[in-house]
């Protein structure tokens, strides 16, 4: 035993892998742990209707981050990770991708501006949506991509931490009551804005990174480069986040609320895996590009140990579901607790495709395999909550979000089958 944890720091390489895991694990950690202390909360003080509302604004507003984002978080950290001893290209890099993120801010804008003023079910609530959108200018201003790829999280890992702990703090003293509840979109967004603010100032301080304008084939030339991530990651959306949509279009703010309340602990409990997903990824990315062998073998003992102990969380938690839902948010959402067992089922299946589409395919750069993948489990998925939500509601969510990781992790065995076959 003694020895397995000693060779995990035996290499600089290792122990830069590590160091980013936990500095990505406090960080991400801050993102979901945050809000799960504020969120018995405010479902208490707020209703199961009004943090609907806000939960619906959430799952509007993740669209823009999508587009803003454009899937740059996978294709500039590789980048950065690549040429990152060269810092007039990872100067290029950041000053590119930063514009682009930018300009698709305003046109983020712009498209919520339509949406809003176009929609009763938007205009009415239009402030709510507006003050949600500072998250997306937070994201914006924020590369984490930039420290992925240099594999430096620490860097802004606490800095971040503090920013958000405070306007944590704030929604106790600030949000008292149901009127309060377009409070909690600002204090959030403002959070954001500052850890963005600061992460650019620590660009420039650390590693004496300056923006400069860029020409305008370096902006075509890593728009494209994005392309196909960037449709990967909006059919991914369309599994996991399209459904909040559908149940608020289908049904009330009331069962927004309740389910909710009963995905964020599943999504908690999966930002784990995005966590060493985002940790891996650069130095597997640069591991396969000298040694698809000694990649493969070392993404499959990690897989081992991460499935085994997401497994143990799954029985865990579906054991002790309504206890835990009674705890956190009283009898009304603990009613639902063999929801909370289904989603942790999907959560299972995001893992193994997490290593298997986001490690793997796209570590070897076959972002357009895994797309067709997707695009097809994206589409099985969206018919599915068209047929299930109307009649199911929440429980149609969830089994069209586990259809679609099921197909999904059908499509990639096929095709990593055949690549194999190939390579032998």
């Amino acid at each position: 035993m003694i020895k397995r944890i000693k060779s995990l720091t035996n290499t600089e390489d290792k122990k830069r892998l590590l160091s980013n895991f936990f500095s990505l694990s406090i960080l991400q950690g801050a993102n979901y742990i945050l809000p799960l202390i504020t969120l018995p909360y405010l479902v208490r003080v707020l209703g199961v209707e009004y943090f609907g509302l806000l939960a619906f604004a959430n799952a509007t507003i993740a669209y823009f981050n999508i587009l803003t984002d454009y899937g740059f978080n996978l294709t500039a950290t590789r980048e950065i990770s690549i040429h990152r001893d060269n810092k007039v290209k990872v100067t290029e890099i950041f000053s590119s991708v930063m514009t682009i993120k930018v300009i698709l801010m305003f046109v983020s804008f712009l498209l919520l501006t339509i949406l809003v003023f176009s929609f009763e079910k938007f205009h009415k609530d239009a402030l709510v949506y507006f003050l949600t959108f500072g998250t997306v200018v937070g994201q914006v201003l924020f590369p984490v991509w930039f420290f992925q790829g240099m594999e430096k999280m620490k860097y802004i890992t606490y800095l971040n931490i503090l920013a958000k702990s405070i306007f944590t703090v704030a929604i106790f003293i600030f949000v008292t009551k149901q009127s309060d509840f377009w409070i909690v979109p600002l204090l959030t967004s403002i959070g954001f804005i500052i850890a963005g603010i600061w992460s650019l100032y620590l660009v420039r301080k650390e590693f004496g990174i300056q923006f400069t304008w860029q020409k305008t084939e370096h902006l075509k030339f890593y728009t494209a480069k994005a392309h196909s991530v960037f449709g990967s990651t909006v059919l991914s959306t369309i599994i996991s986040s399209f459904s909040v949509l559908m149940l608020g279009f289908f049904s009330t703010n009331y069962n927004v609320g309740i389910y909710s309340a009963i995905e964020k602990i599943a999504k908690a409990i999966l930002s784990i895996s995005n966590m060493s997903t985002q940790a891996l990824y650069p130095f597997i990315s640069k591991k396969m590009k000298y040694s698809n062998v000694e990649g493969i073998y070392f993404l499959k003992n990690i897989f081992k140990y991460e499935f085994g102990f997401f497994l143990v969380v799954t029985i865990v938690l579906s054991l002790c579901g309504d206890s835990l839902l009674r705890v956190l948010y009283g009898t009304t959402v603990s009613q639902h607790a063999n929801l909370l067992t289904l989603l942790l089922i999907w959560v299972l299946l995001c893992v193994i495709n997490k290593y298997l589409g986001n490690l793997y395919l796209f570590s070897l750069g076959y972002f357009n395999l895994y797309l067709k993948d997707l695009f097809i489990a994206s589409l099985l998925a969206g018919t599915a909550y068209i047929i299930l939500i109307p009649s199911m509601v929440m429980y149609g969510i969830v089994y069209g979000m586990i259809i679609g990781e099921l197909v999904l992790l059908i499509g990639m065995i096929f095709h990593i089958r055949k690549l194999n076959k190939k390579v032998k």
